[in-house]
């Protein structure tokens, strides 16, 4: 039985709680299961009568997340109709969920932010990281690109200037740069940085739910990604059984470097 899971653990007297992201062993990437509790967990807070105040969303074990859990991939990436509905109606919904929620989404950034992970941190409202911290969507490496309603999601946040030369440098950036450039909302000492999150999500929740509420809601209306059309979504996936594909994700579970 996989220790993969997602929770959300009790609200304290502040009225803090936390969402915990854990896969030992692999840098908390996000597995199917991982991705359907992650909706969800989001999906019963639309209807919980007394909510968390803020919710502080973190790794396990000293990591955030390192994106999808690729020892999964073979399973569907290789078929445009499970891969698509991989993007389409498992991992957008979830991202969509944490988007939808009106409570206020602090991020607790350690380690890697990559991929997946980087896509849940652009759905937070602060970003606190530490300065070893590293952030990308690194995926032209393995031979695929960035889904549609991601890229959508990601790029309102990152800017899409940003996401751009992300993608097509497929390179990481550290902390310095993701401040720099707007990712974070700020960099913390490594042994400062579980008190000053615990220190901005407590001033959090001493104001008004009331007043958080309604500007998350004003914020998405304004802020709301158009997504494009279903039928342009679905050309997308049909590099699926595509050589470069297969290659790219070969190598990396070979640990070798792709040919493309």
């Amino acid at each position: 039985m996989s220790d993969a899971h997602i929770r959300l653990e009790p609200t304290d007297a502040a009225g803090v709680a936390t969402l915990r992201i854990s896969n030992p062993g692999k840098m908390n990437a996000l597995s199917l299961a991982m991705w359907r509790e992650l909706r969800a967990v989001f999906d019963a807070l639309q209807h919980d009568e007394t909510p968390p105040r803020v919710i502080v969303v973190r790794g396990a074990d000293r990591e955030f997340v390192a994106g999808a859990d690729i020892e999964e991939f073979p399973q569907f990436r290789f078929e445009p109709e499970s891969l698509a509905a991989y993007h389409e109606d498992i991992v957008a919904p979830a991202l969509r969920a944490m988007l939808d929620c009106d409570v206020p989404l602090v991020a607790h950034i350690e380690g890697a932010c990559i991929g997946g992970g980087l896509e849940i941190a652009a759905c937070c409202d602060l970003r606190l990281c530490e300065p070893t911290s590293r952030f990308g969507v690194p995926i032209a490496r393995l031979g695929f690109p960035m889904a549609p309603a991601e890229v959508e999601i990601v790029s309102h946040i990152v800017g899409q200037t940003l996401l751009r030369e992300l993608l097509i440098e497929s390179r990481l950036m550290g902390a310095a740069e993701a401040h720099e450039r707007g990712v974070v909302t700020r960099v913390v000492d490594v042994d400062k940085l579980e008190a000053e999150v615990q220190r901005v999500a407590a001033h959090i929740a001493g104001l008004s739910p009331q007043a958080m509420r309604l500007n998350k809601r004003v914020l998405r209306a304004f802020a709301r990604p158009t997504f494009s059309e279903p039928e342009d979504r679905a050309a997308h996936y049909a590099y699926a059984d595509s050589d470069e594909h297969r290659e790219g994700l070969a190598a990396f579970i070979e640990k070798r470097p792709a040919k493309f």
